[in-house]
């Protein structure tokens, strides 16, 4: 079995594996990664025994707060009454379209505040801030990224493995970082829908998909109607 980067949790060492080591940017779109690092956070969770997901719903099983502070956070959510809590649970397909954003940058906070990651804000034309976020040791970077290589040489032997795996095609950066060819990327598809949170994750990216491909069926159909 091969551990996890030592003081990782799941969602930051698929941000470590989808954030460029020089300019801090994502390799997929940012916010298909939103949902993936929300899906993530679900699965450590899980992983730590503290919720369950059955049948397109997380449920919260030990509300005992964990010590990770944004794992405690989320928890604490999930565990309100308003939302589900342990009663009915919550729609894991909807939490994570609806907090994706919020839980990555409470993510890419933490990083940020234990010096994993470096905040660069940049202004788009010279007005629109927007932050990058490059790692403060590219070394830490480098080894989530062959710990993932050595992990896929093996098949993804254990669960943490697949879960992230799972994830990162999900999100649609099996083309970034794994090593093997196309028929490893394909076996990485299939994880997606053994893993309940990287399907809800899916199912969101494939959702902003289908919205692109008729927003752009809807021009071109506007302007051949036009022509004609």
């Amino acid at each position: 079995m091969i551990p996890p980067a030592p003081e990782l949790t799941l969602p930051e060492e698929l941000l470590l594996l989808a954030l460029d080591p020089r300019r801090g940017s994502p390799y997929c779109s940012g916010r298909s990664l939103e949902y993936g690092t929300a899906g993530a956070v679900l699965r450590e969770l899980e992983l730590q025994g503290r919720v369950t997901g059955q049948g397109g719903r997380v449920r919260v099983v030990s509300p005992l707060a964990p010590p990770d502070p944004l794992l405690a956070q989320v928890l604490g959510s999930l565990s309100d009454p308003g939302t589900g809590g342990l009663a009915g649970g919550v729609d894991t397909r909807r939490w994570v379209r609806q907090t994706g954003r919020h839980v990555q940058e409470l993510c890419l906070e933490h990083l940020v505040r234990r010096s994993v990651l470096r905040r660069e804000t940049h202004r788009f034309l010279g007005l629109l801030p927007y932050h990058r976020h490059p790692p403060a040791d590219p070394g830490l970077s480098l080894a989530v990224r062959d710990r993932f290589a050595a992990a896929e040489a093996a098949g993804f032997p254990d669960p943490r493995s697949r879960t992230l795996a799972a994830l990162v095609s999900a999100v649609g950066l099996s083309g970034a970082v794994a090593r093997g060819g196309l028929r490893d990327r394909w076996a990485m598809r299939g994880l997606i829908d053994e893993e309940w949170t990287a399907h809800a994750v899916y199912r969101n990216v494939r959702q902003d998909r289908a919205k692109r491909n008729s927003s752009r069926s809807y021009g071109g159909g506007s302007s051949s109607s036009g022509g004609d």
